[in-house]
């Protein structure tokens, strides 16, 4: 029988990503690598990532808290607590909160290869050159995980 993973309110790795702090849930250590889960917390009034693509994953999220404005391309989505967004291979996607509580959301990756992007992100942006800005570091690991900037969109 396979084990069990049971993830308590103070359990999980925590990134702290500026105004981003992500709580890994589940690695994929428990679902052989088909599914990863994160509970985002995003600051009032912070913007998250730069507007991206995935290739190779599909990416879930839901409003626990909060009102996230999701931006699909040029489109912005108010996204209030109970609203769930899926994101297939390929949409460009971002999101933020514009507003003055802070926004709480679980995260999917299907596979759960982009899990691992977080604690990577910030182990990179401690350790880069100061010449090299945040923007730089934060496409060149999204590279590493099938993930590109959305260009077409800025």
């Amino acid at each position: 029988m396979a084990d069990v993973s049971i993830v308590a309110p103070d359990g999980g790795e925590v990134i702290d990503l500026g105004p981003a702090r992500i709580r890994v849930l589940e690695d994929g250590a428990t679902t052989a690598h088909r599914l990863g889960i994160g509970e985002i917390t995003l600051a009032p009034r912070s913007a998250g990532p730069p507007q991206h693509r995935h290739a190779e994953h599909d990416e879930g999220f839901y409003v626990v808290a909060g009102t996230a404005r999701f931006t699909v391309g040029r489109t912005d989505h108010e996204a209030p607590a109970g609203t769930l967004v899926m994101v297939p291979p390929g949409a460009p996607h971002t999101f933020a909160n514009p507003g003055d509580e802070p926004l709480v959301m679980i995260n999917t990756f299907t596979p759960d290869l982009y899990v691992r992007y977080f604690s990577e992100l910030r182990d990179t942006l401690a350790s880069a050159p100061e010449n090299l800005a945040p923007a730089q570091v934060t496409a060149e690991v999204m590279e590493r995980y099938a993930t590109t900037p959305a260009t077409d969109f800025a």
